[in-house]
């Protein structure tokens, strides 16, 4: 297999080495060329026709949000965003994963954290080499179920990759009288505060992030918090809570999709449903089988649909799915689920 191309654009020379650099050590990943602006990218582009390209999202001339809404309209491709670790920078960030950038990763303040913050950089250009590149959708958000009766059964949801476009298509289907959800979506810890934000405006129910203690309630939904916990699901006297728990990751993650799916296998049983969506890995997968042996309904996100038909493939290969749907059906699907059981 051919190397992955990649052209890195930054305007600053240091993070453009380092970058190039640490993607250079992996003999997958090709650096073909340098941009320091858009301009330049955009010329730098058009003469190397890379595979991936990195964006910074602070530039000179024309920001990266603006060069990301003229890639995705002209030459649609994978990106990846490297941002600043600022509330500016993650709130800029989730608009661009919305556009329609693939993946994302946090720029450290100095060279020697740049190191270890973008450890995970390669990785996430190899898996955005393969992905399915699909421009912010400019149809309206659907409407709100006016019609679910209600359940006490407890959503759960897990993604990765592509899961910030595909999290707010299936939260927008939630009414506010909603089944308690939790989410567990990979991304830098940074980002989850807006992400919730964002979430929020997207559906009648209301959105926050996960924190301990927080009662599972009808019409809530909590995301878990990027950074050093698992989001669990715990009894508490005649009700449920979230737990965060420290710990070592799990399947590679932390917060782990594993570790959440697990929990709500054992501690919700057949009250329950749980969904799968896109992402690299196989995080998820094999809990979600838990759940359904548990009695737990379970949906997963299909390939034409997914950005990267990761996790939802390995959990459906292992058959921990249920039904296997396009985006577009599962936030329906989710509820039709709970409404029956309930």
């Amino acid at each position: 297999m051919s190397p992955v191309r990649v052209v890195v654009v930054d305007d600053s020379p240091t993070m453009r080495g380092l970058i190039g650099a640490l993607l250079r050590r992996d003999p997958e990943i090709d650096v073909v060329g340098f941009a320091g602006d858009p301009h330049e990218a955009r010329q730098t582009i058009k003469d190397l026709n890379p595979d991936v390209i990195t964006l910074d999202i602070e530039m000179p001339n024309m920001n990266g949000l603006e060069f990301l809404e003229r890639i995705m309209r002209l030459r649609p491709m994978p990106v990846v965003m490297v941002s600043t670790l600022t509330q500016a920078g993650a709130d800029a960030t989730l608009r661009a994963l919305e556009l329609g950038a693939v993946d994302c990763i946090g720029k450290p303040s100095n060279t020697i954290d740049a190191r270890i913050g973008l450890g995970e950089l390669a990785e996430k250009v190899k898996a955005a080499a393969g992905a399915r590149v699909r421009p912010s959708s400019t149809s309206a958000p659907p409407t709100p179920s006016a019609e679910f009766g209600g359940s006490n059964d407890v959503i759960a949801i897990g993604a990765s990759t592509g899961g910030v476009e595909a999290l707010l298509k299936v939260i927008s289907h939630f009414p506010a009288n909603c089944p308690p959800t939790v989410i567990t979506q990979h991304m830098p810890a940074v980002f989850t505060t807006s992400f919730a934000a964002r979430l929020d405006r997207a559906t009648a129910a209301s959105v926050s992030e996960a924190y301990d203690g927080a009662p599972l309630q009808s019409g809530r939904v909590y995301l878990a918090p990027g950074g050093e916990m698992h989001l669990e699901v715990s009894k508490a006297g005649p009700g449920l809570q979230c737990r965060l728990r420290s710990g070592e990751p799990v399947s590679g993650h932390r917060p782990s999709v594993d570790a959440l799916f697990a929990s709500v296998a054992s501690t919700c049983g057949s009250a329950a449903v749980g969904a799968i969506l896109t992402g690299m890995g196989r995080d998820g997968a094999a809990s979600l089988k838990l759940m359904r042996d548990a009695g737990a309904r379970t949906v997963g996100q299909n390939e034409d649909s997914c950005v990267v038909y990761g996790m939802p493939r390995v959990a459906y290969e292992m058959g921990g799915v249920e039904h296997q749907v396009s985006l577009e059906k599962i936030g329906p699907m989710i509820l039709t689920l709970a409404e029956k059981k309930s």
